[in-house]
């Protein structure tokens, strides 16, 4: 099997791999004690950057803002996934159960009362006047 590494064995790749997953994961610095992190570039040298020529794109569904993915996902956080169908009632004591910011507790009161949500989609169409994604990958 052609692994693409004349250098290592499987064995020292996979480790090699391993040591720094959390990081490229992460997108961050994952190790706890300073000692054991990579050290930062030197004074003569550039920074390190994801994107060295450029601004990184993408991330946002298209007709969707950063502040509008940020709200959706703020409320999605203060539902949770075990409330799922429920009305607008039961989604606005839910988060309020789950301490919800009034930002989120503002949004779920403008839910149309008596209406049934099945998931998360449904109530980010209604609350952004029927803009959902048409696919996700």
């Amino acid at each position: 099997m052609e692994r693409g590494s004349d250098k290592h064995s499987a064995r020292m790749d996979d480790a090699l791999e391993a040591e720094v997953r959390g990081m490229m994961t992460a997108g961050r610095e994952t190790r706890g004690e300073d000692w054991n992190s990579a050290e930062p570039s030197g004074e003569d040298q550039p920074d390190v950057d994801r994107s060295p020529d450029g601004t990184m794109v993408g991330g946002v569904p298209d007709g969707m803002t950063e502040v509008d993915v940020e709200l959706r996902s703020e409320i999605a956080s203060s539902l949770g996934k075990e409330c799922w169908p429920c009305d607008a009632a039961t989604l606005l004591a839910k988060a309020s159960e789950m301490n919800a910011t009034g930002k989120v507790l503002d949004q779920l009161r403008r839910l149309p009362a008596g209406r049934e949500f099945a998931n998360m989609q449904e109530v980010w169409a209604e609350l952004s006047g029927g803009h959902v994604e048409s696919h996700r990958f």
